[in-house]
């Protein structure tokens, strides 16, 4: 089976393991970021296990096909190749587009069964194609346009070294042909967010160079009874093919309202959108940042419980005795009658991986691309970097199974010392971000020299540059890996039975917080309080 053959079987089958939707996705333009950067971040939120592939540029005789398969592995059908198909690592190719995408499903009536492009399909095929955001936007809606959509409703976040697009797509029904979308640009000096709902709002008719659709995005709306111009004022896509709900809103606007709140806190936006008060008034489709965003900034946002807020997850009796931010699905539940929720937070024990892509006009492509790569939940992961221009990945991160634990597999430790680290989280999680900060430190201070270093083999050799490159990123995520090993074990020491062991290693009774111990003094006084402290003469019994 060919590399691109086995990439689409792979994500198809660990995409398929989804239950409901659940990605994050963060929009950086160049002139939002600190040193000129398109950044895109990608949540993959899901129960599956993730395998990062490589996918190599390749040549391609006339009339050759491309596979395109189902969930199962089976063809589903065969489209033409180009001439020639660039290579692809993660969600980027050689020539720094980046794809990104979050579920929002919409109308689900509007799913097409009978298309012939799923989502991923479409993202992995595009990025073989594409050279720029733009041309990955004309890539994608020829495809569907020729072979159909399959899916629901998708927010895709596209990036290049220049800009940074937003196209949300659904498709025409079953039987239809096609999908239904918009694509629009997101200002240079902006940063834009979506999470599991469409956002794209109005948008102009006449502006191509900043706004794109199809013909029928109006119409359609229209004959379906989706949107009536004569009483709905503007048409605007994501009323027509994404209505919310209080349930809908709290799940997705709320990650979007802490981006935002955190990007440009001066601004003080409003929770009543994504407390479902009837009325509010929509969050911006993008806002100008207060200040420009560091990678590492992008990288914070994406570890995020929507702490120091109303909402912090780290507090109150649901966080338990150590303020884990984590809470055992399902999300939504009912009790005596009334329907409750959790909150859905950006940082999520259900993410396979995330992405932190940096594209940049500065440096040649195989150097200007970085995709920062990280495993399970994003607040306890730690981003290593993948350069646009290598040939091979980390073993670590393309082995592996659901169903079985292996030490070989770069998921697998870290979902080990993520869920060791709910027995004690408020201590433990301060264990895990001391490696974290250091090594994440660490790659970002070595960025500069690599990429000087890589830039003077790149003008006399650029296949050198291509295997320095490589070297690097694979010593990267291979270091890490094993330090979560490492880490796992020295947290299984540090924190057993119950005590905690100090700097000598001696084992501490540390006991809980005071204010969990209130609660539980309040719900159970009687059972848990001693007498007073004095001799109990009890009578024999014989």
């Amino acid at each position: 089976m060919r590399p691109y053959a086995l990439l689409v079987t792979v994500v198809a089958a660990l995409l398929a393991a989804r239950t409901a939707p659940g990605c994050t996705n963060i929009l950086v333009t160049p002139g939002a970021s600190a040193d000129g950067s398109t950044i895109i971040t990608y949540a993959v939120d899901g129960e599956f296990h993730p395998l990062l592939r490589h996918i190599p540029a390749a040549d391609h005789a006339p009339g050759e096909l491309q596979d395109i398969r189902d969930w199962s592995g089976n063809v589903r059908l065969r489209i033409p190749y180009p001439a020639h198909t660039y290579a692809v690592t993660g969600i980027m190719n050689e020539h720094q587009v980046t794809i990104g995408e979050t579920t929002f499903d919409g109308r689900p009536e509007l799913e097409n069964p009978d298309g012939g492009l799923h989502y991923w399909t479409l993202m992995w095929v595009t990025l073989q194609r594409a050279r720029t955001a733009r041309e990955a936007i004309e890539v994608m809606t020829g495809l569907v346009t020729e072979f159909g959509y399959a899916s629901t409703g998708e927010s895709f976040s596209i990036g290049d070294p220049k800009e940074a697009w937003i196209l949300e797509m659904i498709g025409p029904g079953k039987g239809g042909k096609g999908a239904i979308w918009v694509a629009l640009r997101v200002p240079d000096g902006m940063v834009a967010a979506h999470a599991n709902k469409a956002r794209i709002g109005s948008f102009p008719l006449n502006e191509p160079q900043r706004c794109l659709y199809s013909p029928n995005v109006i119409d359609f709306a229209i004959e379906h009874g989706y949107y009536d111009p004569a009483k709905d004022g503007p048409f605007r896509f994501c009323e027509a093919y994404c209505p919310a709900t209080a349930q809908t809103l709290r799940y997705t606007e709320t990650r979007v309202w802490s981006i935002f709140r955190r990007v440009a806190p001066s601004q003080s936006f409003s929770p009543d959108l994504h407390r479902g008060v009837p009325g509010a008034p929509a969050y911006p489709l993008w806002i100008k940042p207060e200040r420009k965003l560091a990678l590492a900034d992008v990288m914070a946002l994406m570890r995020d419980h929507y702490e120091g807020t109303p909402y912090d997850m780290t507090t109150g009796v649901d966080a338990g005795p150590f303020g884990s931010p984590l809470r055992a699905r399902p999300m939504t539940f009912k009790l005596d009658g009334a329907t409750y929720s959790w909150e859905r937070p950006i940082s999520t024990q259900q993410t396979g991986c995330s992405y932190v892509a940096q594209s940049r006009a500065s440096l040649p492509d195989p150097i200007g691309g970085v995709l920062w790569y990280g495993l399970d939940d994003t607040y306890t992961s730690c981003y290593f970097p993948l350069y646009a221009g290598i040939t091979a990945v980390p073993p670590s991160t393309t082995t592996g199974e659901l169903r079985k634990f292996s030490w070989d597999s770069a998921w697998w430790v870290f979902n080990l010392v993520a869920n060791y680290a709910q027995l004690r989280f408020a201590d433990m999680v301060k264990d895990i971000q001391q490696v974290q900060a250091e090594l994440e430190g660490n790659f970002l201070a070595l960025q500069p020299a690599i990429e000087a270093t890589a830039q003077k083999m790149l003008a006399t050799d650029a296949e050198r540059a291509r295997r320095f490159l490589t070297d690097y990123s694979v010593s990267a995520g291979e270091q890490v890996t094993r330090r979560w090993r490492q880490l796992a074990e020295a947290l299984f020491t540090k924190y057993n039975d119950g005590y905690v062991k100090d700097e000598k290693g001696m084992p501490q009774e540390l006991g809980y917080p005071e204010r969990w111990l209130r609660e539980v003094i309040r719900a159970r006084p009687e059972e848990l309080e001693l007498p007073s402290d004095q001799v109990i003469h009890s009578p024999a019994s014989y």
